[in-house]
């Protein structure tokens, strides 16, 4: 409205000099002074204008019109000549109209382009003010909602994501598979189905390492968070799942026409500690809620979920600098196979967890993980951003022990659910003849029930540099760093006469890292937003517990090197491509090599 300022005044000032120079007396002045007040009086009640634009409406009108009077007197007076001496008699000035009574009318002359541009300047602003201060009443008022509604209901803000993956697997030439490749062996199963044999009869001993797949799979989440008060939120996700398998939320399609399984993936509560100057101290969590660590899929897949209780405490600094609080963080896991954690620039943090694995029925020996963090996160120069974080996992009680012959003490000791490449021991020996215990067939090779032969106690150390000086572009480098510190040679050589059964020879393998390039939009959100990422990784067999690593990489769990290759696409507001190329070899043992495609269609609101 404020483009309106200057004609409004111009045209005000124009017919005050008008009326001025066309009469003796101030009637009419006043008339239209009074007038042109009403008119921004009536824009400032409309909410057009505020008072202070229309005050000085008023006073600028006012001061241009006594300026316009003087440059009229002036000319009047000034010779055409003589630019000194004052003529004898002034110049002619047009005859008024005679009115009824014998008043003088006095007719004050708007060219039409002006009332034009005032007309189309007031019907457009108008338009825009108008229409912006409906919807803003109409967010606040809750226009379409029923009264009738309890007022949390407004509180609840749900959330989905939708993804369809075309998964294509290649497997090397060289690959052996069955009896020859006890890397192929699919331990999960054969403990199943209580032995090797037992499995082979099911035609589930082994894993697929040779044949080419292309298969369709589905994920599909949908979520509610309530924000009971303002530091305590409540938050639960529904999503398709494969009850058995905590680091995959995929659907395979293909079940001759089955309903889809369909689980409570996250439920939990959040707690917010906000001082009264809005400063974020920490936030603690409780039941199964979302990784709180900043990690790589080196060591956590995307896809799990933790829980128990954890809490992350951060300590700012530079919390007045205009540059910290403009700074728009982007979604911790925007980045595909990254969680970047606490989103606070120019702070450090310590992040602390307790996370229940298994319940161990009439034992006190439950599995768990505890997992501490520490970290700094800095905002460099401008936008870019330096994070660093150090971490330590403890995992107790998920080492194998092995049972007294003819005994099932510590039957309970093989994992629920692993991937593959951690070092195999042997459960239960292979000379076991009891027929309550696990052994379906007598003589397995090396025994019939099997678990982790190391310990694990992780040191991680993660880095992302996030330069930001080709913005909206960001470049974004990550190392990551793990090493189990719970491998005990010893241990395995004393409690296991046949020793580790998937590798030749008993030494410790222990080491993991990647480097990854990321370059592109921080987070995909809009029509033709990108970004590609390439990376090398490299874990050794008992490097990370496999159970929780990526899923995708060699096709999950460790004992495995390669590289990735990412690019992701906007197709539309919120809906994007995702294509993953990740070409893997074995570290020890026989050939096994695999390459995989990934091409998913994400989107969500």
């Amino acid at each position: 409205m404020k483009s309106l300022i200057k004609p409004l005044t111009t045209v005000f000032a124009a017919t005050l000099a008008t009326t001025a120079a066309a009469s003796q007396g101030e009637e009419i002045l006043k008339v239209k002074k009074s007038t042109f007040v009403n008119l921004v009086d009536l824009l400032v009640q409309r909410g057009v204008i505020d008072k202070q634009e229309g005050d000085g409406l008023v006073s600028a009108a006012t001061e241009e019109a006594a300026a316009e009077e003087k440059r009229r007197e002036a000319s009047i007076s000034k010779s055409p000549y003589d630019h000194g001496a004052q003529p004898a008699q002034a110049a002619e000035a047009p005859s008024p109209q005679t009115g009824k009574g014998g008043r003088t009318q006095h007719v004050s002359y708007v060219p039409e382009f002006i009332k034009k541009e005032i007309r189309d300047q007031v019907r457009a602003e108008l338009k825009t003010e108008v229409v912006k201060d409906v919807k803003a009443e109409a967010k606040a008022e809750k226009w379409g909602i029923p009264a009738a509604l309890p007022s949390w209901v407004g509180n609840i803000y749900p959330y989905f994501d939708m993804r369809i993956r075309l998964a294509d697997e290649f497997f090397g030439s060289g690959n052996f598979g069955g009896f020859n490749n006890p890397l192929a062996y699919d331990w999960l199963q054969i403990n199943e189905h209580g032995g090797i044999s037992a499995a082979y009869t099911k035609n589930q001993a082994f894993l697929n390492n040779q044949k080419d797949r292309l298969r369709l799979r589905e994920r599909f989440r949908l979520g509610f968070d309530a924000q009971i008060t303002d530091s305590i939120k409540a938050g639960f996700r529904f999503a398709t799942s494969n009850l058995y398998n905590p680091v995959s939320n995929d659907q395979t399609l293909g079940n001759t026409g089955r309903t889809y399984q369909f689980a409570i993936d996250r439920s939990f509560l959040e707690y917010d500690f906000i001082d009264g100057k809005g400063r974020d101290w920490f936030t603690l969590w409780g039941g199964r809620f979302a990784n709180p660590f900043v990690s790589t899929d080196v060591v956590f897949d995307p896809d799990l979920s933790f829980e128990g209780v954890a809490g992350t405490f951060r300590l700012g600094f530079n919390r007045e600098d205009p540059k910290v609080h403009s700074y728009h963080a982007p979604d911790s896991t925007a980045r595909f196979g990254l969680n970047q954690g606490p989103q606070t620039p120019d702070s450090v943090f310590a992040t602390l967890g307790v996370f229940p694995i298994q319940e161990v029925n009439l034992s006190t020996s439950d599995k768990w993980m505890f997992g501490g963090q520490i970290g700094a996160d800095w905002l460099v120069f401008d936008e870019s951003r330096l994070k660093l974080a150090t971490s330590y996992y403890s995992y107790k009680n998920v080492r194998a022990r092995q049972n007294e012959l003819n005994s099932f003490e510590y039957d309970w000791t093989a994992p629920e659910f692993m991937q593959k490449g951690n070092s195999i021991v042997a459960i239960v020996p292979a000379q076991n003849t009891d027929p309550t215990a696990r052994c379906y067939f007598g003589n397995e090779p090396g025994g019939c029930l099997f678990g982790l032969a190391s310990g694990f106690k992780l040191f991680n150390a993660t880095a992302l540099f996030d330069y930001a000086g080709f913005a909206p572009t960001h470049v974004l480098l990550t190392a990551d760093y793990a090493k189990n510190l719970g491998y005990d040679q010893d241990y395995i050589d004393r409690q296991f006469v046949s020793g580790v059964l998937n590798y030749e020879s008993n030494k410790p393998r222990t080491h993991a890292y990647q480097v990854r390039l990321d370059v592109g939009r921080a987070q995909i959100k809009h029509f033709k937003d990108w970004n590609v990422s390439f990376a090398y990784r490299y874990v050794e067999a008992d490097a990370v517990l496999d159970a929780f690593t990526d899923s995708i990489f060699h096709q999950g769990g460790t004992n495995a090197k390669g590289w990735v290759f990412g690019a992701q696409y906007g197709l539309a507001t919120n809906t994007w491509l995702n294509l993953r190329w990740l070409s893997t070899d074995v570290i020890d043992g026989p050939t096994y090599s695999i390459d995989t495609v990934n091409l998913d269609l994400n989107a969500r609101f």
